[in-house]
């Protein structure tokens, strides 16, 4: 048991309360998965500058961000928040970026990477962790959340969610995939790595392969639940698309509203109860195996 929630923003006047409206979803959720939790965050100006790249990593040793910036040297700075670090970039691109963390750091878990994304996560109760993260103050255009309560691997920094596998593509899920030892051999044979035992990042770096491959998100969640067994509801961003999907039998929980403002899914519909125009919201359970996107 997981708890989910994901808040895409229209209305350009609520972008400075992203944080703010987040966290309360995140609080709702708390008690669905209180091993771990993490964000991810798009926009967000206080760890991002806009026209950034941006790594996020899980931050190594007792190195300072300003340490971890002069050791991937250039024009590079970095911010720690709680157990992450974010290292961003004005010239350098999001590959290149990654290349230098990698080179500083290469024994580092990498958590994301994007233009203006920022990934989050670690061990501990969600609502300290929200706080750690200053959450509250978060500013952006979209945001997910996930909360952790472990069923297929170890309780550590690297199995939190979200899975951030690809440039600006980050994946939360609710459930277990059944086949994922076998997927998982299969992606290792075509040369991919993998940064923990959990078996939604499997889910990750599937879909991670099938954009690689030329398809679009929402084809490559087609592609998921036609090669994937098990239980699953899936929230999978980019920097510009909000999508949910759901098993065959819908048997983990998953609710949608949307309004001209805004839309969100969550595990339970009282994660919403905060958002403003809730009251006038259309509300929606998603139907299994159908892939619903929005875009900004």
């Amino acid at each position: 048991m997981c708890g989910i929630a994901g808040l895409q923003v229209r209305d350009p006047s609520l972008e400075p309360r992203l944080g703010e409206l987040l966290t309360g979803m995140l609080h709702q959720a708390a008690e669905r998965g209180p091993d771990s939790a993490g964000v991810a965050l798009y926009g967000d100006a206080r760890l991002t500058p806009p026209g950034h790249s941006a790594v996020s990593l899980l931050a190594p040793g007792d190195a300072s961000a300003s340490e971890i910036a002069a050791r991937i040297g250039g024009d590079t700075a970095a911010v720690t928040v709680s157990q992450s670090t974010v290292v961003h970039s004005p010239t350098l691109a999001v590959a290149d970026l990654e290349k230098a963390v990698r080179a500083a750091f290469p024994q580092a878990v990498i958590t994301g990477r994007g233009t203006g994304l920022a990934v989050l996560k670690g061990v501990g109760h969600p609502d300290v962790l929200a706080e750690e993260f200053d959450l509250r103050a978060a500013t952006g255009r979209q945001g997910i959340a996930h909360t952790r309560m472990a069923t297929e691997s170890a309780v550590t920094p690297e199995g939190a969610h979200p899975f951030s596998v690809d440039e600006n593509v980050c994946l939360v899920h609710n459930g277990s995939f059944a086949n994922h030892a076998t997927i998982r051999r299969e992606l290792r044979a075509e040369g991919i790595e993998f940064d923990s035992e959990n078996d939604s990042e499997v889910g990750a770096r599937f879909v991670a392969a099938q954009l690689a491959a030329g398809h679009d998100l929402e084809k490559a969640l087609k592609l998921l639940c036609e090669r994937f067994d098990g239980f699953y509801t899936l929230l999978v961003t980019t920097g510009d698309t909000f999508a949910v999907v759901r098993d065959a039998i819908a048997c983990k929980p998953a609710v949608v509203a949307e309004t001209d403002a805004w839309v969100a899914m969550a595990s339970e519909y009282r994660y919403f109860a905060h958002l403003p125009g809730i009251e006038s919201a259309r509300v929606f359970e998603p139907e299994p195996e159908e892939v619903y996107t929005w875009q900004r």
